[in-house]
Parts: C-alpha cells; sequence; structure tokens
C-alpha cells in the first residue's frame, strides 16, 4: 500500500502561482510513477502531468504545457506540481496519484492509489 497526501492549494488570483506537493509514504518503492490530476465541478477527472520515479521522465496535457512544472525529490518521497500563470479555469480539486506500471501515462485507471485531493482556486 501506498498513502499519498495532497498540501498546498489555495485561493489564488488570475496570474499567480501556487506550489502543489504530495507526500508518498508506505511501499513507495512498487511506484514506478507519480501524476497529477485534477477536478472541476461538474466535469470529470482529467490528467494534468505524470513523472517517473527513477529518471524524472515528464508528461503534460497540453492545457497546461509551459505553465506547470512536475517534479519529485525521492530522497523526501515527494512529488510536486508548479503551477504558474493561473487562470480561472484551472479551478479544480488536484489529486496525485501512483502507479506501479511505467507504461501508464494519462489513464486514470492505470493507477493504483490516490490521494485525498487539495482545492485550488483561481479568482478572475
Amino acid at each position: 500500500q501506498v498513502q499519498l497526501v495532497e498540501s498546498g492549494g489555495g485561493l489564488v488570483q488570475a496570474g499567480g502561482s501556487l506550489r502543489l506537493s504530495c507526500a508518498a509514504s508506505g511501499r513507495t518503492r512498487s511506484s514506478a510513477r507519480m501524476g497529477w490530476f485534477r477536478q472541476a465541478p461538474g466535469k470529470e477527472r482529467e490528467f494534468v502531468a505524470t513523472i517517473t520515479w527513477s529518471g524524472g521522465t515528464t508528461y503534460y496535457a497540453d492545457s497546461v504545457k509551459g505553465r506547470f512544472t512536475i517534479s519529485r525529490d525521492n530522497a523526501k518521497n515527494t512529488m510536486y506540481l508548479q503551477m504558474n500563470s493561473l487562470k480561472p479555469e484551472d479551478t479544480a480539486v488536484y489529486y496525485c496519484a501512483a502507479s506501479n506500471t511505467i507504461m501508464v501515462l494519462t489513464s486514470i485507471s492505470g493507477y493504483d492509489y490516490w490521494g485525498q485531493g487539495t482545492q485550488v482556486t483561481v479568482s478572475s
């Protein structure tokens, strides 16, 4: 089992920045890949970004490319999402997730463990 706890959400004005953190504990060595997803009110959960634990290879949704940066600190078992130039449409609950399968990228069903989520609200 892997436990994930997100933090860092909050209220920010459009154009501002936030950094989300995801602390992992438990059997973290079994996780090949970590990711961020988000879910806005009335919408389905969607992929945001993903990173491999070993080599740090990243992949982003087109909607956040160039604005968000995913990173990880293996020593701290923590993943981050630096969000810059935030827009009102970025408002959502952000979830971190872990997958035992490195080939998984954007598929929600491919992730085995999920955090409880952290709210990000961007005001216009």
